[in-house]
């Protein structure tokens, strides 16, 4: 699943967010946007586990602020 979260204030640390979530998704991938205005991140998490994790990161993001984005899969990769 892909997510978005709008920053709101200060740019938090994506190091920080991506070691937590790959704690538990090794295969999660997040990043901030070139404009710095988005966390984008990739997981096979939901929503709700993504939340908590956030929060687990130090930055706290409410259930209205989190995007999900379609899926982009084609499947060619076979995942």
């Amino acid at each position: 699943m892909q997510f978005k979260i709008k920053i709101a204030g200060l740019i938090p640390d994506i190091d920080a967010i991506e070691h937590t979530i790959r704690a538990v998704d090794p295969s999660a991938l997040a990043d901030i946007d070139q404009a710095g205005k988005t966390i984008r991140v990739a997981t096979s998490l939901d929503a709700v586990h993504l939340l908590r994790l956030m929060g687990q990161a130090g930055y706290p993001v409410a259930e209205d602020e989190l995007e999900r984005l379609p899926s982009e899969c084609c499947g060619g990769c076979g995942g």
